[in-house]
């Protein structure tokens, strides 16, 4: 026979861990759908980068600055102003590259690796979450003031090629862009999205007298 101090013991037991379960557990968790929700309000946008890429056998990083700017759904362009410069833009299944008043065009699905890391940035810049599953594997964190969006590769043929991605950002800007390459090189990018009344972004010839 259970004695009633018994059973008075085990509820409260129960209750303060439900209590305690209750609390520590947040009231909602902010998710893809939440944050695609916000990224897909901003339809246009102009930024510069500093990039630095990190090569395994090299003792210093390799550096780069420009301008990046993208108009929804599908158009990206980066103009690398820094070491020297260079054009890469991407509409539609097109992607254009010009460097020394020479261009190539080429296009994206004859390259899945490429097409898998261009997807990546324009499905987020434009709020694509079902392009973004297409591609990745996808896990959000933290909160809409300050969120973190990490891919891995669902295609086995960019997977040879990234390992990983993490994208960073504050409510509907893109902040940040991490790359993980299989064999142990690395990319870091951080973005400075341009607003009205910021000062322009720096000429080819003076990127080098600036600090990042």
């Amino acid at each position: 026979m259970i004695s009633g101090s018994k059973i008075r013991f085990d509820w409260l037991c129960r209750s303060l861990l439900l209590a305690l379960a209750c609390c520590a557990a947040p009231a909602w968790a902010f998710d893809l759908p939440e944050l695609m929700g916000l990224l897909s309000k901003q339809k246009s946008g102009e930024a510069r980068f500093t990039e630095q890429r990190f090569v395994h056998g090299l003792e210093g990083p390799l550096d780069a600055r420009g301008t990046l700017s993208f108009d929804a759904p599908d158009k990206l362009v980066r103009r690398t102003l820094s070491p020297r410069v260079e054009t890469m833009a991407v509409e539609g299944n097109t992607l254009t590259l010009s460097r020394g008043g020479r261009n190539r065009t080429l296009t994206l699905d004859s390259m899945p690796e490429l097409l898998g890391l261009v997807e990546a940035m324009r499905g987020t810049l434009s709020g694509d979450g079902a392009t973004l599953q297409r591609y990745f594997r996808s896990t959000v964190g933290g909160s809409a003031g300050n969120w973190t969006l990490d891919l891995l590769p669902a295609d086995s043929r960019l997977a040879a090629q990234v390992r990983s991605i993490r994208i960073s950002g504050r409510a509907n800007e893109v902040l940040g862009l991490e790359m993980e390459f299989v064999g142990g090189d690395r990319s870091v990018m951080n973005i400075t999205p341009e607003r009205p009344g910021a000062a322009p972004a720096a000429p080819a010839g003076a990127a080098g007298r600036t600090t990042p």
